[in-house]
This record gives structure tokens, C-alpha cells and sequence, in this order.
């Protein structure tokens, strides 16, 4: 039989532990106090205004929300093991001098979201070994100069949220995160911060106007940086410095910045965290992000994004380098209406309303050699003068019409191919510069239709022509710019068949703070003379009109939105005529323009037809019916001659519907005239009928429809 003795032996030495550790003392556990841990107790919502006593060797004392009101150095006296005081969320609003100097070794004091409102010399007397000093959500207002002597190995410094408005100068060669934000504080130099090590710094809503270049340059080590809610209207020339290059987030939200610029951030290649909230923004340069290789984290809230065919780019841009958008649902479109309200992220590439280059089927000049198919490009190309180079003519691709290029799963049909038979095909966006128009020949060939002027195989040649003497006056176009007549007037810059490309580079400069453009033109050749009314973003710089009559001369004017229409104080004026068609475009314009008619005249003449076919079935059937009367006529009183009025029997017989009424209702018709022409064909004096077609507008380089409604 084994003896009991080792073992109650070796329990009384795990009764022992269990004492000597504090596990099982509840007896020194303050009331309201919380001493699961060992080493720490937690005294939360006890609601009394002193301090509770604890054992000599807590090492953790919180006591946040105690509704304490003023401290002693009585209430720490013999905590020599202490390493974390947290006193936040009280009714401190004092810190006596030397109330915490007994406790060497504190390396943790939060004093936060308490009443305090100044900071002595003697506040942190003793905390040698202090590393985090959290003093944020206070109501301080001066901090003495020798405040924070002694605290050399200080880490972090937290005092956002308070009303200071002012710094003592702060010497912390250990110090990596200082938190000044939401003081009042307008300006911040290098002789502030000593805290060469710095890595973290926030800034943010102190009223700064510009962040000193020498600071910046200091913090050599720095890898976050807040300066969001500031009066910055630039970005800050402090963040060209080489010292920025391991900087990881950048926080630049609310503020006035003017249009961000690639050169800006070119020495933030380490940068992963970006926010670019509340910038007014309506859009990004196509190659911004590009300056950012390691961008995984983007915020763009609250920005009145424009989502046009520009920035179509931007989602596809955010899913193939799984980039990261915060706040997506503040994230939406601003304009156009169709997008207005719509969240960035979730649009596609389609509903950007990129427009669809129109095409052309002729047959190829003669002596002229047919140009390669070009691929497709992306609608979000830039407008660019460099001509594209044509890949090598291979006779096997248009033989067998098969090409190796990608193209749209729908292209855009083109009015003029649906009635030549040939395959239809697309241009690329922008192949033919100068105002030429891009067109295929009947083998699926692509060339470029230049206008007067220019040549090459995508017209990018110009000719030098010496200026007549004196100019037609059956001019028909204008090839060269207009010069403004004023310091703020708009001028046409480039005149085609149909477009008409303006310049509002002066008229936006002279008016930087207007929200938008009104453009209204109209057509002084024709007999309608009512204006077109659009209104453009003050982005645009350029604005092409579109879908214009050729040879005919256009009135545009620009004013700023929000003004009168008929208020010419704040307006400029241009004109500008339109081309003539050139020879070989004629056909497929008159075809397109009469095709409304020729679908009007056939089905006028299926309705004649039917018409006719009706009255002929109404005749035999009243022939028959008369021929059987007369025949029983005939056998009673014999043979007579037949009354020469006799075929007027058939228009009775059609009117009261005797014995000759037909199966269906027809309306009232005059045998021995055409049927009567439709009311609108009548009011048009019976020409051939024409739809109206928006007064000839057609949808313009922004693919939005010709009536366009204010989006401002």
C-alpha cells in the first residue's frame, strides 16, 4: 500500500504558490475592483472621487471613469512596481507637481479625456522611464517650457484635441510618434522638433498655410504623415525632399489643393497609403498612380468625380493592381446625370459614355494605296499629334478578310455601311489627325479622307500654302484658328464637315472660381436659328461640337453658368463656318439623310396597295350581287338595255351597304381618286416626309444626348 504523505506533501507547496502569487488574496482586491490578472487591476465606473488602494506590487492600475477629481502623492505611495497608470475619462483638472514622482518605473501614463488646462514644470517630475505620455481631449492651453525635461526615453507624445496654441521646443531623441492635431498651432518650424527619429507625425487641422521645408527635411525617418483638414492650397514643396522617400502613409484630405500634378509626389515611390478625401477632385491624370508602385490602400471620398470617358480608366486601374478604395460607398459620381450618385468603384468601363469613332464606307481613291487595319485602341487614349505606326500589309489578311487584331465584341454600326453590304468594322479612336476622317474601302482596308490642306496616310502632314491676297467670299472653310479679339474670348481652333473644335483655354482663365459653362450656338444658314443650349464642366479646356450641317455658318457663345442667358456683360462670342462635303463623302450623306424617306414612301406604298386591293374585291363582289338582279329582272319583263348609269350602282352600293357591304368596316374612299395623303404629309405640302432630327445635333464628344440638361 503506497503512502499518502508526498502527496500532501507536494499539495501543500501548490497551496503555498497559489498564496504567495495573489491569485486567491481577494481579500486586497479594492472594492468595485476587478483582480483577475495577476499584477493588474481594473477599477472601471467605480464612481469615487479618490484614488482605491492596491497591493504594493500591482504592476497595471486602471482606473478610467472613477469620476476622481484630484490626486495626491499619498495615493501611489509604496507602488514602486507600477509600469502602466491609466487615469483617462476622469474629472481631473489639475496635475499636481511631483504627484507621480515615486513611481521610477511607470513606462505608461494615459491622463486623457480629463479637464486639465495647464501643464507645470514639475508634472512629470520622476518618470524617468515614461514611454507612452497620452495627455489628448484635454483643455490645456499652455505647457511650461521645462514640462517634459527628464523624459528622454519617451516614445510617443499624444495632445490632439486640446487648445494650444502653442509648443514648447520638444526634445525627444527617442521619440517616434508625436500627435499634435486639432490645436491651434498656424505654424511649425524646425527649431520645435528636435525628435530626429520621428516616424509618425500628425498635423492635422492646426490652421497651417504651408508646411516648413527645413522640418521635413529633419525627420529623416519619417513614415506617416496627416496633414488633412489644414489651409494648405497646394500641395506642399516640403514633399519633394529625399527624406520622404520611406514616408508609407500620406493623409492630404480636406484642403483647398489646386489640380494635384504628377511632379509633386515624384519622391513618394515607397508610398502605400494614400488619401486624397475631400479635395474637391473631379478626376485623376491617367499616369498619377503610376508614381505610387506600392499603393495598396486609396481613399477618394467625397470628391465630385466626373465620370466621362476620361477617367473610364480609374476602376480597371483599382482591380488589376488590387489596390484597396476606402470608404467606397462616400466614393460616387458627381457628373454626368446618368452616373450622378453611383458608386466609382462599381462602374464599368461601358457606362463612362466613351464615344464611338464613326466610320465611313467609300470606295478608295483612285491611285491611292489602301492602308493597313490599325487595332483597336482604348476609348481612354489622349489626343495626341504622333502618328501611329501602321503594321506591315500582308495580302493573305485581305484575302480571306481575317485579322489578328482584337476587336469590339459590338461595334457601332455606321449609318452609311448598313447599305453597301461590305463588312462593318470600327476605327480606332484619334488614327486620323488634322480633321481627317477615317473610312474603309470595300476590302475592309483602312485609310484617312484629308481635308484641304493636309496629307499623308493619316493626314498628318500639313501643307504650307501661301495666304491669298484676298480671301473668297464664298469661302467655305476655315482652316486656321481665329484669333480672340479679346483677353477672355473663345475661338475656334479646328473647322471639319460637321464638328466644330472650341478653344475656352482664355475663357477659363480670365474666370478661375466658375462652377461650369454654358455653350449655347446656333445655325445662322439655316431657317431654324433656335440656340442649342449645353452646359460643360469648367475642366474643359477644349470642347469639340458635333453632328453639325455642313457649309453652314454657326454662331457659339460661353458664359459662366448661373448667369442669364442674355446677359453679354460675362460672355464671349465666336463664329465659325463648317465645311463643304467633299466629293466622295456626298453619297452616303444623301443616302443617310433620305432614309427616313424612303422607309416612309414604302410603306405608304404597302398601305396603297392594300387599299387598292379592297376596292377591286368590293367591285366584283357589287358586280356579281347587280348581274343576279338583273337576271331575275330579265326573266320576268325580258332583255333591256343597259342604263348608261348603271356603273353608278357601284358607289350607292358601296355607301348604304345593301347587298354589296363588305365583310370589314373600310373607311370612306372615292373610287376614282388616290387615297387621301396623311396629315403630316400634308402639312409638309406633300414632299417627301423628313423625321426631325434634333435640329440635325447629334450626339457630341461627350456622348451625352443633344438637349443637355444642367448638371450644376
Amino acid at each position: 500500500m503506497l503512502s499518502l504523505k508526498p502527496v500532501i506533501t507536494m499539495l501543500r507547496y501548490f497551496l503555498l504558490f497559489l498564496l504567495s502569487s495573489g491569485l486567491v488574496l481577494s481579500s486586497d482586491c479594492p472594492a468595485d475592483c476587478s483582480c483577475q490578472s495577476q499584477g493588474s487591476i481594473f477599477c472601471i465606473h467605480r464612481r469615487s472621487s479618490s484614488v482605491p488602494r492596491v497591493p504594493i506590487a500591482t504592476q497595471n492600475l486602471y482606473i478610467f471613469q472613477n469620476g476622481i477629481v484630484t490626486l495626491s502623492q499619498d495615493d501611489f505611495n509604496g507602488l514602486m512596481e507600477l509600469e502602466l497608470l491609466d487615469l483617462s475619462q476622469n474629472e481631473l483638472a489639475e496635475i499636481p507637481d511631483g504627484v507621480f514622482e515615486m513611481l521610477s518605473k511607470l513606462k505608461n501614463l494615459d491622463l486623457s479625456s480629463n479637464h486639465i488646462t495647464h501643464i507645470s514644470k514639475d508634472s512629470f517630475s520622476g518618470l524617468v522611464q515614461l514611454e507612452r505620455l497620452y495627455l489628448h481631449a484635454n483643455r490645456i492651453q499652455s505647457i511650461h517650457l521645462e514640462a517634459f525635461d527628464g523624459l528622454e526615453m519617451l516614445l510617443e507624445l499624444k495632445l490632439q484635441g486640446n487648445q494650444l496654441t502653442s509648443l514648447p521646443s520638444l526634445h525627444f531623441p527617442r521619440l517616434l510618434l508625436l500627435d499634435l492635431s486639432y490645436n491651434n498651432i498656424p505654424t511649425l518650424g524646425p527649431s520645435d522638433l528636435h525628435t530626429p527619429h520621428l516616424e509618425a507625425l500628425k498635423v492635422a487641422s492646426l490652421g497651417l498655410t504651408s508646411v516648413d521645408e527645413d522640418l521635413i527635411a529633419s525627420l529623416k525617418n519619417l513614415h506617416e504623415l496627416d496633414i488633412s483638414l489644414n489651409q494648405l492650397a497646394e500641395v506642399p514643396q516640403a514633399l519633394k525632399q529625399d527624406s520622404l522617400k520611406g514616408l508609407i502613409r500620406l493623409i492630404l484630405a480636406a484642403n483647398p489643393l489646386g489640380e494635384l500634378r504628377v511632379e509633386d509626389f515624384q519622391k513618394l515611390t515607397g508610398l502605400q497609403e494614400l488619401d486624397l478625401s475631400g479635395l474637391n477632385l473631379q478626376g485623376f491624370p491617367q499616369n498619377f498612380f503610376l508614381t505610387f508602385p506600392r499603393l495598396v490602400h486609396l481613399t477618394a471620398a467625397e470628391n465630385p468625380f466626373n465620370c466621362l470617358c476620361p477617367l473610364a480608366w480609374f476602376p480597371v486601374w483599382l482591380k488589376e493592381n488590387e489596390v484597396t478604395l476606402g470608404r467606397p460607398e462616400e466614393t460616387r459620381c458627381h457628373f454626368p446625370l446618368v452616373n450622378a450618385g453611383k458608386m466609382l468603384s462599381a462602374l464599368e468601363h461601358k457606362d463612362f459614355g466613351c464615344p464611338p469613332t464613326t466610320t465611313l464606307l467609300i470606295d478608295p481613291p483612285i491611285g491611292s494605296t489602301p492602308a493597313p487595319q490599325i487595332p483597336t485602341t482604348s476609348p481612354e487614349a489622349t489626343h495626341t499629334n504622333a502618328i501611329p505606326p501602321p503594321p506591315p500589309p500582308s495580302e493573305e489578311t485581305v484575302s480571306s478578310k481575317t485579322y489578328s487584331y482584337p476587336l469590339p465584341p459590338e461595334p457601332p454600326v455606321s449609318p452609311s455601311s448598313t447599305s453597301g453590304g461590305y463588312e462593318q468594322h470600327i476605327c480606332p479612336a484619334n488614327i486620323c489627325l488634322n480633321g481627317g476622317t477615317c473610312n474603309f474601302d470595300p476590302l475592309g482596308q483602312l485609310s484617312c479622307m484629308c481635308p484641304s490642306g493636309t496629307s499623308g496616310l493619316y493626314c498628318e502632314n500639313v501643307d504650307e500654302v501661301p495666304e491669298p491676297p484676298k480671301p473668297s467670299a464664298t469661302a467655305v472653310s476655315e482652316v486656321t484658328p481665329v484669333l480672340p479679339d479679346k483677353p477672355d474670348a473663345i475661338s475656334s481652333r479646328q473647322v471639319t464637315s460637321t464638328s466644330i473644335l472650341l478653344d475656352l483655354h482664355r475663357f477659363i482663365e480670365t474666370r478661375p472660381h466658375i462652377r461650369g459653362i454654358r455653350l449655347t450656338y446656333r445655325n445662322l444658314s439655316g431657317p431654324d436659328r433656335r440656340p442649342m443650349i449645353l452646359s460643360v464642366p469648367a475642366s474643359y479646356p477644349e470642347y469639340t461640337l458635333r453632328g453639325l450641317r455642313p457649309n453652314c455658318t454657326y454662331s457659339v457663345c460661353a458664359s459662366p453658368l448661373g448667369e442669364r442667358i442674355n446677359s453679354r456683360a460675362n460672355s464671349s462670342c465666336t463664329e465659325a463656318r463648317t465645311e463643304g462635303l467633299p466629293l466622295t463623302s456626298l453619297e452616303p450623306w444623301v443616302e443617310t439623310k433620305t432614309s427616313v424617306t424612303y422607309t416612309l414612301i414604302s410603306a405608304l406604298a404597302a398601305l396603297a396597295l392594300v387599299l387598292g386591293l379592297a376596292v377591286v374585291a368590293g367591285t366584283i363582289i357589287c358586280l356579281r350581287k347587280r348581274r343576279q338582279a338583273n337576271a331575275g329582272m330579265e326573266l320576268e319583263l325580258g332583255p333591256a338595255d343597259s342604263d348608261p348609269m348603271e356603273l353608278e350602282g357601284l358607289k350607292a352600293c358601296l355607301e348604304n351597304g345593301g347587298n354589296g357591304t363588305l365583310p370589314l368596316k373600310q373607311p370612306d374612299i372615292d373610287c376614282c381618286h388616290t387615297p387621301q395623303q396623311p396629315q403630316f404629309l400634308q402639312q409638309n405640302g406633300g414632299l417627301d416626309y423628313e423625321a426631325p432630327l434634333m435640329q440635325g445635333h447629334c450626339p457630341s464628344n461627350n456622348n451625352v444626348a443633344s438637349l443637355k440638361p444642367s448638371y450644376f
